[in-house]
């Protein structure tokens, strides 16, 4: 539940279209490599899909962490 509270407010004024979010953009630039301009639909979804287990662990963290 956390990681879509995470989400919805990570992309804010992008709910519908996140790979157009400029944060969301940012934090796969200074992640993945790729520039946050050339970040497509398809591009976005292969990160989100690729690093999914990398991606959990970081949800579980940030809960942690806004728990104590």
């Amino acid at each position: 539940m956390f990681a879509l509270l995470w989400f919805w407010r990570a992309s804010k004024g992008y709910r519908l279209t996140p790979w157009k979010s400029p944060y969301l953009r940012w934090r796969i630039e200074t992640y993945w490599g790729l520039h946050a301009d050339r970040i497509s639909f398809r591009q976005f979804w292969a990160f989100l899909w690729q690093h999914r287990g990398e991606l959990r662990r970081f949800m579980n963290w940030a809960q942690r962490m806004r728990a104590s």
